[in-house]
Order: structure tokens, then sequence, then C-alpha cells
């Protein structure tokens, strides 16, 4: 699947270029010309990685990722200004930048500063324990036949998805699943209609639990679903 970038730069030829290089480059890029522009696409959409530009209008960059930042503790993002100032670089960094490069800047290193930030994600990825039987609440689960049992009904076989599903959730019990995670193992593709599928599974899911009142498959927006055992 293609990464997904946030691109909110103000400046038409600069971001039309960027937004081309990094398309070429086998990135998937929505571009936002402005601040506001950028908040309301960053709550409508899911990415891996936001650019930002510092100076722009409606919304500074600095303001940008503060209410990102708000919204999601895990998308990593860095800034690209013309502002080099050293308490520039320290606001940036102190709001949570990953990077902060300075322009005109080189393309290639770029690049490598963009793949350098999924490398690390990807080697910082949980390592997921696979059981034969998960107990969770008063259910229990086996994905090897895809039964999920209850003692006060009857024995219910899911589907290869509904149980795929099931079984990250059980993986991350308590925490919370990364949407992505779940498209990339199970649907094997991560778009919109992939997405409203899984809101479907997870919606059928709840019901197969609905029985035992103590668990909840809670919704993170922009993140993902947490199966919690209270």
């Amino acid at each position: 699947m293609k990464k997904r970038i946030l691109l909110v730069e103000d400046e038409e030829n600069f971001g039309s270029l960027l937004k081309n290089y990094l398309e070429l480059s086998n990135y998937q890029v929505t571009w936002a010309k402005n601040g506001a522009e950028g908040y309301s696409t960053f709550m409508k959409e899911e990415f891996d990685l936001c650019i930002l530009d510092i100076m722009m209008p409606h919304m500074d960059g600095f303001t940008l990722a503060k209410k990102i930042r708000s919204k999601s503790s895990s998308v990593p993002f860095f800034f690209l200004s013309a502002k080099n100032a050293r308490e520039d670089l320290l606001q940036g960094y102190g709001i949570g930048a990953d990077d902060y490069l300075t322009k005109p800047f080189d393309t290639e290193i770029l690049l490598l500063k963009i793949s350098a930030i999924f490398n690390r994600l990807e080697n910082n990825e949980v390592q997921l324990e696979q059981k034969e039987q998960y107990e969770f609440g008063s259910f229990s689960f086996n994905p090897l036949d895809r039964m999920l049992k209850h003692p006060k009904s009857d024995d219910c076989k899911l589907s290869p998805k509904e149980a795929g599903l099931l079984e990250l959730l059980c993986q991350y019990q308590n925490s919370v699943m990364p949407r992505e995670v779940a498209l990339k193992k199970i649907w094997k593709e991560d778009n919109y209609f992939t997405k409203r599928s899984m809101d479907v599974y997870i919606t059928k899911l709840r019901k197969h639990l609905s029985i035992d009142p103590s668990i909840t498959i809670d919704t993170f927006h922009q993140k993902g679903f947490q199966l919690r055992v209270n």
C-alpha cells in the first residue's frame, strides 16, 4: 500500500511541484493550501505522515501541528520552512516534530528523511502473539476453527474477516489496534471502500459480543479500535 502524506503548503508552484515529486516517488499525497484546510482534511482522512509549512494564511504551521498532535499522538510530522531561526527550530521540535527542513532543500534528502521515519515506525510495530485460543470476558475464541463460544449462547462460527479482525483485537486487547494494521493484514488494501467494509465488520463483532456487557469495542478517530474488557 502507498503511504499517505498530507502536504500543507500555501505556495502554489512549490506545493504543486512537491506533490508531483512525492507521487512520482510512490507516495499518495493530499495537498491542502492553507492551515485551516489542512486541519479540516486531517480530520476527515487518515495519513501516515504530515508535511507542514509554517507561514500560512488562516492558520500557521505551528498551530496546525498542535491541533494535529492533540487529535493523534502517533502520526509523525515535520516542518518545511524558510524560517531557520533557532527559536523556530526549538518551537517546532518542542511541539513534537520528527524533523525540520529549511527551504530550499535537497529533494533526495527529503525522500531519505521520509523513508527513515517510515522505517522507524515499521521497526517499532507491536510484535503480535498468536494463540490457539483467546479468553476475554466470558468468551473464548479459537481463531483456527473461527469458533466464538459463550456459556449462555450457542457457539458461533465467524466469517474469515470477522475472525481475522477479532484475533487482531484480542492481540491488541486494552490497547488501540491501528486501523491500517487490520487493513494491511486482512483486506490487503487501504482505501475508502475497505475502511467502510471494516466498519461494517466491527459492527458485526459488537453484535456478537453484546451478550457480555463488560466487553466493548471502542472507536478512536484517526487511529483505530480497542477491545476493552471492564
